[in-house]
C-alpha cells in the first residue's frame, strides 16, 4: 500500500478515508491511482478528506441547537463539489482546473464559515477545507 494512503487511513481524523476514496474513484484500479503523478494524489485524498470532513460537520451540524443554516448549506456545496472534482480528476476532464479553482473557491467559504464556529465537527471540517483548498490550487 502506499505510505500516503496508509498515513491518511491512519490519521484516526478519517478513519474510513481510503473506504471513501476507493469507492469515489469507482472504475480506477489501485494501480492506475497509484500511476497518478503526486499531486493528483495529494488533491484526491484532499478532496476525499474534505468531503467526508464536510459530510460529518453537515449531519452534526443539524443536531445542534443553534441555528447553523449557512454552514449546512456550505458543508454541502462543498462535499458536492469535493465528489464531483474527484470524478473529473478521475476521467481526466478537459475541465480540471476550472473545477478544481471553484472547488478551491467553496472550500475558502466553507473553511470560513466553519471556523467561525466552537464545535469540534466545525474545526475538523475548517482544517479539511483549508489543506484541501491548497491541494486544488497547487494543480490550478
Amino acid at each position: 500500500m502506499d505510505a500516503h494512503l496508509f498515513m491518511a487511513s491512519r490519521s484516526g481524523l478519517f478513519p474510513d478515508l481510503l473506504v471513501i476514496l476507493s469507492e469515489s474513484l469507482g472504475t480506477l484500479s489501485y494501480r492506475e491511482v497509484m500511476l497518478m503523478n503526486a499531486s493528483y494524489k495529494d488533491c484526491l485524498l484532499s478532496l476525499a478528506a474534505c468531503m467526508e470532513a464536510c459530510n460529518v460537520c453537515y449531519h452534526a451540524s443539524l443536531k445542534e441547537e443553534q441555528r447553523m443554516m449557512q454552514c449546512i448549506e456550505l458543508d454541502r456545496e462543498c462535499a458536492e463539489i469535493c465528489s464531483y472534482a474527484i470524478g473529473a480528476i478521475q476521467r481526466s476532464s478537459k475541465f480540471v482546473p476550472g473545477i478544481l479553482a471553484l472547488c478551491a473557491d467553496i472550500c475558502d467559504a466553507c473553511f470560513r464559515e466553519c471556523n467561525s464556529h466552537d464545535h469540534r465537527h466545525c474545526k475538523d471540517c475548517a482544517e479539511a477545507c483549508r489543506r484541501c483548498a491548497e491541494e486544488c490550487r497547487k494543480i490550478i
